[in-house]
């Protein structure tokens, strides 16, 4: 499809040859553009719709990349990337080799951050400006963050410093769920627009100057005039708390009115002090379907663009998700010391089941994983039981409540990892392969992973009976399609699960890998290779006895993790092994090498890392052989030096 005005632009350059009245067809295009590529590939629709205008706005008035735009999360920086000469490889966003869904330094010098989390753009923009001070440099920085991200401890963090520096910085609060004053309206921008013009902030320097140089009085006066003004402006500006913290606020400013913007951002970049600029946009914006319910939209799988429906997924096994939230509930109903806590992810933790039915015990903390676990651990110490059911990539957010709040004095916390392992085309800030390398050594914690989602439905019995803070990592998608027990039972702490036997190789696998592992294993059958596979279920009590009854009967052992080999499961039993003394056994490892893994789909990922059957009974057989000539301790994996 050929666009008139998209077309024309490669670089933040081209826009500013457009007209005022071009901006609005600019912008439909894009949206268009947006839409096309979405519906096919997925991704983040109702925040990238709804700041289109923002964006155009932003690249309109500042002078990228000398100027630094700083996105949040960068979910929403889709308009950007076409506005940055990444109109052509749009088609491959989040694919296999395609452009990231999110900002990456290494893929455009307009891209001034790499992001994936929330709440960073403050602190990372403030050390840009600081960095541009040193230097003697007279850019500006900008960083553009959501209402949702304001609810993270770290943005505050960030405001609390840059107001305390009084940098030149600026911070655009994107408000796209509620308002914070919805009744401001016209006035507010207006009164945003001439508080910003040249006139306004000159007058305000001649009054307060003149003030000061009155003997005596001044310094009352000015005082005065100041609570006058802040008390005035707090009836339609709903700002107070911002200009506290030392940023001169400007707002709420429509975001999808290109005169207010840009009239307002050309006013701001006159001013070298921090300032924040409150917008008000609509998720969805331009899409009916995303319109109306922006939530199903933010995050969405490819869909039909004429009627917003999803494509459905082939009927199968439950998720994982789905198994969780639905058998916390139950258990909740039976005992009503167990609470629910969610980092503003419900639906996505399969914790929307439990608010629903038990929405007294339950609780959404926003983008606050911190807060989360630490408030978690309250509620602990009073006899509940909280379950803090967090995406494993958000947990990594939370590393030091975890280990100070929660192990440290033993509280039994559950966490609940969704997403564990290869998470797909959100990239390397969303899956969660490093887990198992952040919380085995932890003292006092009991870490455990499912093989299917009817273990899964034990574990979570397991973890709130443990006494204990305890972890439970599984896969986003489908279970095994395996048959649920109609009750949930405790598993003996730390016992592992033999499911065949083999003389030839022992192959420890845990959680999503042990059915691999099992298919891997009948094709080495065929090959005249016999294996043990064994369902490791705990990493951490982890079964020593296991691993002695193992190297008693032969001296070849593989591990299978969907984690970092780095200090993951594979590194456990290497440590068991030499702790038991078991110098007879050879053992090498599968899982994932020292990179941050790329994009794709999940069994694409899978299958290049040697996940899959396939890739692991070609491990086991090319180990196997090496060692009838070269009999030392195997520990690479065949894809760390691709």
């Amino acid at each position: 499809m050929t666009y008139t005005y998209l077309d024309r632009i490669n670089t933040p350059a081209d826009i500013k040859g457009l007209t005022m009245e071009e901006l609005p067809s600019l912008a439909a295009e894009i949206r268009d553009k947006i839409l096309q590529t979405v519906s096919a590939n997925g991704g983040h629709l109702s925040s990238s719709l709804g700041v289109v205008e923002l964006t155009i706005a932003l690249h309109y008035v500042f002078d990228a990349p000398r100027d630094r735009i700083v996105w949040d999360v960068g979910h929403q920086a889709y308009a950007h990337k076409l506005l940055t000469g990444r109109r052509r490889a749009f088609s491959t966003l989040r694919q296999f080799g395609g452009i990231s869904g999110f900002p990456r330094r290494e893929e455009s010098r307009y891209d001034t951050f790499t992001v994936g989390h929330s709440s960073t753009s403050i602190s990372a923009a403030l050390g840009m400006a600081e960095a541009r001070d040193l230097r003697g440099e007279d850019h500006k920085v900008i960083a553009v963050i959501g209402d949702g991200s304001m609810t993270a401890g770290l943005a505050f963090e960030g405001l609390n410093q840059g107001g305390a520096l009084k940098k030149d910085l600026m911070i655009v609060l994107n408000d796209n769920e509620m308002s914070i004053s919805p009744n401001v309206g016209a006035l507010s921008s207006y009164l945003s627009r001439h508080m910003t013009g040249d006139f306004y902030v000159s007058i305000q320097k001649i009054v307060e100057n003149l003030l000061r140089n009155i003997p005596g009085i001044g310094e009352p006066m000015l005082k005065a005039a100041k609570r006058l003004e802040d008390s005035l402006k707090g009836l339609v500006v709903p700002g107070m708390v911002f200009e506290e913290l030392g940023f001169e606020y400007v707002g709420p400013i429509k975001g999808h009115r290109f005169d207010r913007l840009i009239r307002t951002f050309e006013n701001v970049k006159k001013l070298n002090r921090p300032v924040l600029v409150h917008v008000a946009t609509q998720k969805g914006k331009g899409y009916e379907p995303a319109e109306k319910r922006p939530s199903l939209f933010h995050g969405v799988g490819p869909f039909d663009r004429e009627t917003g429906t999803l494509h459905g997924k082939p009927a199968g096994a439950p998720t994982y998700t789905e198994v969780f939230g639905k058998m916390l509930t139950r258990l909740a109903f039976e005992d009503e010391r167990i609470v629910a806590v969610s980092a503003a992810m419900p639906g996505g933790t399969g914790l929307k089941y439990f608010a629903e039915k038990i929405p007294d015990r339950f609780y959404d903390v926003g983008i606050a994983e911190q807060h989360g676990v630490t408030f978690s651990a309250g509620l602990a110490t009073e006899g509940f039981k909280p379950v803090a059911a967090i995406y494993s990539t958000f947990l990594q957010r939370a590393y030091d409540q975890i280990l100070h709040d929660v192990c440290l004095p033993d509280l039994p916390v559950v966490f609940a990892m969704d997403r564990a392992g290869l998470v797909g085309d959100d990239g390397p800030t969303h899956h969660g392969n490093f887990d198992l390398s952040y919380l085995r050594h932890i003292p006092n914690l009991v870490l455990m992973s499912p093989k299917d989602e009817n273990e899964l439905q034990n574990m979570i019995k397991t973890a709130l009976d443990c006494r204990h803070p305890a972890a439970i990592r599984y896969p986003r998608g489908r279970g095994e399609g395996v048959e649920l027990d109609p009750y949930p039972r405790t598993l003996p702490l730390g016992e592992a699960e033999r499911l065949s036997l083999g003389e030839d190789v022992a192959i420890f696998a845990v959680g999503h890998t042990v059915s691999p592992a099992l298919r891997a294993a009948r094709l080495l059958k065929q090959k005249g290779i016999h294996a043990s596979v064994i369902n490791a279920r705990f990493i951490k009590p982890i079964d020593r006895k296991m691993i002695r009854e193992l190297a008693g009967e032969t001296n070849y052992f593989v591990t299978v993790e969907e984690n970092s080999l780095l200090g993951g499961f594979g590194s456990a039993v290497l440590e068991v092994i030499t702790e038991e003394g078991l110098s007879d056994v050879r053992i090498h490892r599968i899982g994932l090498p020292d990179l941050f893994v790329e994009q794709g789909p999940q069994e694409m990922l899978r299958r290049i890392y040697g996940l899959d059957d396939k890739g692991i009974a070609r491990q086991v057989d090319r180990f196997l052989r090496s060692q009838r000539t070269d009999p030392v301790i195997h520990f690479q994996h065949e894809n760390e030096n691709r």
